[in-house]
């Protein structure tokens, strides 16, 4: 099967978030298994000069989008068995920023149309085109609308990847011919519309022969009014091809037996050694603490969707048990300065680092016992598994895949991998960091236990490509 991958970020040559990881994990996972994978991003100027060194110049092209005629590079890479494509203009991609600029909406748009108009220039036809969130949503619709009636492009099948309903894609009317080149009966026939506004991931639903998203329960929980953004409607009325598939993480890039950037290395039959990565850490840290104390590790954005509210509620009383909170990250304000005053206010128990940095973020999964992670929606989510198989075990609420990949432990029966609380409910999330934290100090046994089955889980992409590769296949009604 020829795959086309289109996506806006991707691992290692540029990535702000889970996509990009997703991006760099999965299409190797599906070369893998003997498939013609290719890759299609855009060459932002962040990508590193010594990676861009790397890439063949292909040729250039031009790109018609609405009045516009934009230029167009096409470079090559080859690695992993995958082929990765990336689109050259600078106007749109030399930017301080890969998104929140005035002009996402061309810059996007005139990327779904160049992915599409490059395809006789590379002599290559894709089975199928699987497309991911708001900025590549209109790959299926220009593929409808303007490519799926030429002889070259005839029965492609495209399929569209929801990682995050949030983020839609949502316009002003005015942007429909004037911007992305479609005529304005699409807006009045509704396929473009949405509560007003063009909506393009909207329209990515409706044109998409298979909708995807990244977990099972995320699939059921969009569907419903609380969870999908105005758009459970539409969801509920494609519901035929609709899937839930959980995400992989990278099981070589998160291996504490292998990991160069923590303090020492350790897995499931050396354990012990995790000790050594959580002393080390609290002196990073500038904390002190000793082998039953808790560590508790928070490696997020700062923003609301990942339940930080219940945290700054109960933070006096999570703080006034003996434990240690390391947090990384950035994000609102509100909660850079809730941690920065925390820290102010409890400098032996908390330690802020209001930053990103990867080195750090594999240091607390190896230096941590527990991760929190309370978030009020949560698509898939990669820390919590990244935390297991970094032995650190999570808290978490129940929902999207948290809820598909934590499990609540039961002491009596030996079950779970996890503390977990249904509710969105700060003192729910207490009461379970406290049930967390004594079965850390009161039961060792079980403890071990949890640690290394964490460390033994199997996360990676090779059952959730085969899922991948079931809905292509469906698609294309092989």
């Amino acid at each position: 099967m020829k795959i086309m991958y289109v996506t806006s970020e991707c691992a290692p040559f540029i990535k702000t978030g889970g996509l990009g990881d997703v991006a760099g994990s999965l299409p190797k996972a599906l070369a893998a298994k003997g498939h013609d994978v290719r890759v299609f991003c855009p060459l932002y100027s962040a990508i590193s000069e010594e990676m861009r060194e790397k890439f063949f110049y292909i040729k250039n092209a031009y790109v018609r989008l609405g009045w516009r005629n934009q230029y167009c590079g096409i470079f090559r890479y080859e690695k992993d068995g995958v082929t990765y494509y990336f689109i050259d203009n600078e106007y749109y991609f030399a930017r301080g920023q890969i998104y929140g600029e005035y002009d996402d909406a061309e810059r996007f748009a005139y990327y779904s149309k160049a992915v599409l108009e490059v395809l006789p220039d590379l002599d290559w036809k894709p089975d199928v085109i699987n497309c991911n969130d708001w900025q590549t949503a209109l790959v299926p619709v220009y593929y409808n609308l303007m490519f799926a009636s030429r002889p070259f492009y005839e029965n492609i099948k495209t399929v569209f990847t929801i990682h995050n309903i949030q983020y839609q894609g949502r316009y002003g009317r005015e942007i429909l011919e004037y911007v992305l080149g479609i005529d304005d009966a699409h807006f009045r026939s509704g396929f473009m519309a949405m509560d007003g506004d063009v909506n393009l991931m909207k329209a990515a639903i409706v044109a998409s022969t298979a909708v995807t998203t990244v977990s099972p329960s995320y699939a059921e929980e969009i569907q419903t009014e609380y969870y999908g953004y105005r758009l459970d409607s539409v969801l509920r009325m494609n519901s035929y091809k609709l899937h839930g598939i959980l995400n992989g993480i990278d099981m070589d890039a998160f291996n504490p037996q292998t990991d160069t950037k923590i303090f020492k290395q350790y897995g499931p039959k050396t354990p012990e050694d995790k000790l050594v990565n959580k002393t080390e850490l609290l002196k990073l840290c500038g904390l002190e603490g000793n082998a039953d104390t808790p560590v508790i590790g928070i490696v997020t954005r700062f923003v609301d969707q990942k339940g930080l509210d219940l945290v700054e509620a109960v933070l006096p009383d999570i703080l006034s048990d003996d434990v240690r909170l390391v947090v990384l990250g950035t994000g609102d304000w509100k909660y850079e300065q809730m941690f920065i005053e925390a820290k102010r206010r409890w400098p032996d128990k908390v330690s802020a680092s209001i930053m990103f940095s990867g080195d750090l973020a594999n240091r607390i999964y190896a230096g941590a016992d527990m991760f929190l992670m309370p978030s009020k929606f949560e698509p898939c989510g990669l820390a919590q598994m990244i935390a297991l198989r970094y032995g650190n075990i999570p808290i978490v609420r129940e929902t999207g895949g948290l809820k598909d990949t934590v499990h609540a432990f039961v002491d009596y029966a030996g079950t779970g991998n996890g503390f977990s609380f249904a509710s969105y409910n700060a003192h729910d999330m207490l009461h379970v960091i406290r049930e967390a934290c004594g079965v850390f100090r009161f039961n060792k046994p079980a403890w071990k236990k949890l640690m290394v089955q964490g460390m033994e889980s199997d996360f990676s992409w090779d059952s959730s490509a085969d899922r991948y590769i079931e809905v292509y296949h469906t698609a294309l009604g092989w």
